[in-house]
């Protein structure tokens, strides 16, 4: 005769086990996700809007540009030697992809839009961008008003900028005589990109060489190409622009 209880053991042994098996599994998938596909990354700061909002969760695609030591997650990349440099599978971002980068001066992923590639010379003139020669057309959206995070009332043009390529993003100019919107000449090297936020004049980017500057192909973390949640962070004023919430919106 079977002893119930001993039964009643084995059967909870063996659900304990299938349970453990399960959430194994779950995080040797995770696992994979993270290190080889896809990674979180939250928006911090303003230098990305209008297209992204403080409070946005991007989701990146990391197997786009291939890996380096700043695709591995939790940090594990940073315990590898510094020496250890380069990229396996890589590839170069085009004109226009917004990228999370590994920011060698402050230590921070940042997230910006590619604007130059090796070897294009660029330039700011009164605001506009002027790329290899040519000023890129930016066609009139209309003005917006709103409340920075310090609660300071902003307004800013909103512009259609559009690349050679044909594709366009929306970009904000509070005006055209910031300290960004006359500068170079540069002429990107070979093996880096020349980034910048969408929001011109609240966007510490490679137009700052003593700052970000151009930034090497191997601080690329990978492509950001949706937001996947945000809810609204702003107080609805009348006459104040305050985005609202978006679930999985392409960028």
């Amino acid at each position: 005769m079977i002893n119930p209880i001993r039964a009643l053991g084995r059967k909870a042994v063996g659900e304990f086990g299938e349970t453990l098996r399960f959430l194994g599994g779950v995080a040797a998938v995770w696992l994979v996700l993270v290190t080889f596909g896809f990674a979180a990354f939250h928006i911090p700061s303003v230098s990305m809007e209008p297209g992204l909002q403080v409070g946005d969760r991007v989701l990146v695609s990391k197997f786009t540009y291939g890996y380096s030591r700043h695709s591995l997650p939790l940090g594990l990349g940073y315990a590898l030697p510094e020496s250890w440099s380069g990229r396996v599978f890589g590839s170069t971002p085009q004109r226009g992809h917004v990228i999370v980068v590994r920011d060698p001066v402050q230590n921070i992923n940042i997230i910006k839009r590619v604007i130059g590639v090796p070897g294009d010379t660029l330039e700011m003139r009164n605001g506009r961008l002027i790329l290899n020669g040519e000023m890129l057309h930016r066609e009139p959206k209309g003005v917006v008003r709103y409340r920075d995070r310090a609660g300071l009332l902003v307004q800013a043009s909103v512009y259609d900028e559009v690349l050679p390529d044909g594709s366009r993003h929306e970009i904000y100019e509070r005006t055209d005589t910031s300290d960004f919107d006359n500068v170079g000449p540069f002429r990107v090297p070979a093996n880096h990109l020349f980034l910048m936020g969408d929001n011109r004049d609240a966007s510490a980017d490679s137009r700052q060489l003593g700052g970000l500057g151009y930034v090497h192909n191997d601080h690329v973390v990978g492509r950001a190409f949706t937001v996947l949640f945000t809810f609204a962070s702003c107080r609805e004023e009348e006459g104040l622009h305050c985005p609202p919430w978006r679930v999985w919106r392409g960028l």
